[in-house]
C-alpha cells in the first residue's frame, strides 16, 4: 500500500504568517486579492461529468463551506469528491497533514494547495485561496472564484444529484441577485474589511456599514423564514456561512463587536434554523473554525491562544417554521420544477 504524502508541520518561525501578504494595506481599505481561475463546469473545456472533478475545501473558510454546503444539499457526494486541508496555515498556505477532520491529498498528491496553482499556471505568484475546483482528468484548475462554484454544482450536476434542489430558481433569481450585492461586501466581506482595517476610519465605516445591514436583515426576516420566503436559496447559504462564525470569531477576533449574532433574536434563530439541516451543520466544524483564525493570523492575535468560548447551542430550538406560509411542515428546499 502506498503511504500517503503530507506536508510538514506547520512552522511560523521558519515560514512566517501567509495572512501577511493577504492582508498587507494596500490602500485605505482592505482589499481581497483576485481569484484568477474562472473557468465554468458545462463549457466545452469542462463539461458536466460525474467523478471527474474535486473539491479541495476547508472547514474554516466561508467561501469554502458555500461548495460544501451545496455539494450536500443537491446529493453530489457521489458525483464530485472533496479533500478538506489543515485548517492552521503558516507562510506556504493552505496544506495536507494528517489531524481531525483532514487528512493527506489522494487525488492530486499534493503535500501544499500551492502545487495545484503551481500544477495550472506555473510560476503561479498570486493568493492561494479554497475552494478550488479542480480537474482530475485535466490536471488543473477549473476555478478558484467561490461564487461560481456554488451556481454550476447547483446548476450543472443534476443527472448525478440524489436530491431534487434547485438553490438559484428563475424566478427568483433578480431577488437573489440583488440580495447578493448587498450582503456580501458589507456583510461576508465586511467582517473582514472590520479585522483587516488599515486606519481607524476604514474600521469605522466598515463597522457601520455591517451593522446597518444586519440591522436590515433582522427586520427582513422578522415576516419571513429564509431570506427570499419559504425556501432555501443561494441567498442563504451566502449568508448563513458569515453569521455562523460571528459570534465564534468575528465579534472578538475582527472586533465586529457592536452587538453579537445572539443579540438578534430573528438572524440568531434563522441561524440555528439553518444548523438543523444537516447540509448545514455537517458542514461546519468549530475546531478548525477557531483554530484557523486564531492561530493563523499571527498580526491580530500575536500570542495564538484560542479562547474557549462562547458557548453557544446551535442546536436550540427556534421556532422559524411558523414563519413558513405552506405551514410547520411544508419543504424548505425546492424542487427543480418549483415546488
Amino acid at each position: 500500500m502506498e503511504t500517503a504524502i503530507v506536508a510538514t508541520p506547520v512552522d511560523f518561525d521558519v515560514y512566517g504568517d501567509y495572512g501577511e501578504r493577504m492582508t498587507k494595506p494596500k490602500g485605505e481599505s482592505f482589499q481581497r486579492p483576485p481569484y484568477p481561475f474562472r473557468g465554468r463546469i458545462g463549457s466545452a473545456e469542462f463539461p458536466a461529468e460525474a467523478g471527474r472533478y474535486h473539491i479541495y475545501a476547508s472547514y474554516a473558510c466561508p467561501w469554502a463551506t458555500r461548495s460544501l454546503i451545496v455539494r450536500k444539499l443537491k446529493g453530489l457526494e457521489e458525483a464530485v469528491s472533496v479533500g478538506i486541508v489543515d485548517p492552521v496555515r503558516d507562510g506556504r498556505g493552505w496544506a495536507f497533514r494528517e489531524g481531525p477532520g483532514h487528512g493527506p491529498d489522494t487525488v492530486g498528491r499534493f503535500t501544499l494547495l500551492r502545487e495545484a496553482y503551481e500544477a495550472t499556471e506555473p510560476g503561479y505568484d498570486g493568493h492561494i485561496s479554497v475552494p478550488v475546483l479542480w480537474d482530475t482528468a485535466g490536471g488543473r484548475i477549473v476555478s478558484n472564484h467561490f461564487p461560481d462554484i456554488t451556481v454550476d454544482l447547483d446548476a450543472c450536476f443534476d443527472d448525478w444529484a440524489r436530491h431534487d434542489v434547485r438553490l438559484w430558481p428563475d424566478d427568483a433569481a433578480e431577488e437573489i441577485e440583488a440580495l447578493n450585492e448587498r450582503i456580501y461586501p458589507a456583510v461576508n466581506n465586511g467582517v473582514y474589511r472590520c479585522g483587516f482595517a488599515p486606519t481607524q476610519e476604514a474600521y469605522d465605516a466598515a463597522a457601520a456599514e455591517l451593522f446597518a445591514a444586519l440591522d436590515e436583515l433582522e427586520e427582513r426576516l422578522a415576516e419571513r423564514r429564509f431570506l427570499t420566503g419559504d425556501h432555501v436559496t443561494e441567498a442563504d447559504v451566502r449568508l448563513w456561512v458569515t453569521l455562523v462564525r460571528f459570534d465564534p470569531v468575528y465579534h472578538t477576533h475582527f472586533k465586529t463587536n457592536v452587538r453579537r449574532l445572539t443579540d438578534y433574536p430573528n438572524l440568531w434563530g434563522y441561524t440555528r434554523d439553518l444548523y438543523s439541516l444537516p447540509a448545514f451543520r455537517e458542514s461546519t466544524d468549530f475546531d478548525h473554525i477557531r483554530r484557523h483564525y486564531y492561530i493563523t493570523h499571527g498580526a491580530l492575535n500575536p500570542k495564538r491562544i484560542v479562547p474557549a468560548g462562547p458557548a453557544l447551542d446551535f442546536g436550540a430550538p427556534h421556532d422559524r417554521a411558523r414563519l413558513s406560509s405552506g405551514g410547520p411542515q411544508a419543504p424548505v428546499l425546492r424542487s427543480r420544477s418549483g415546488t
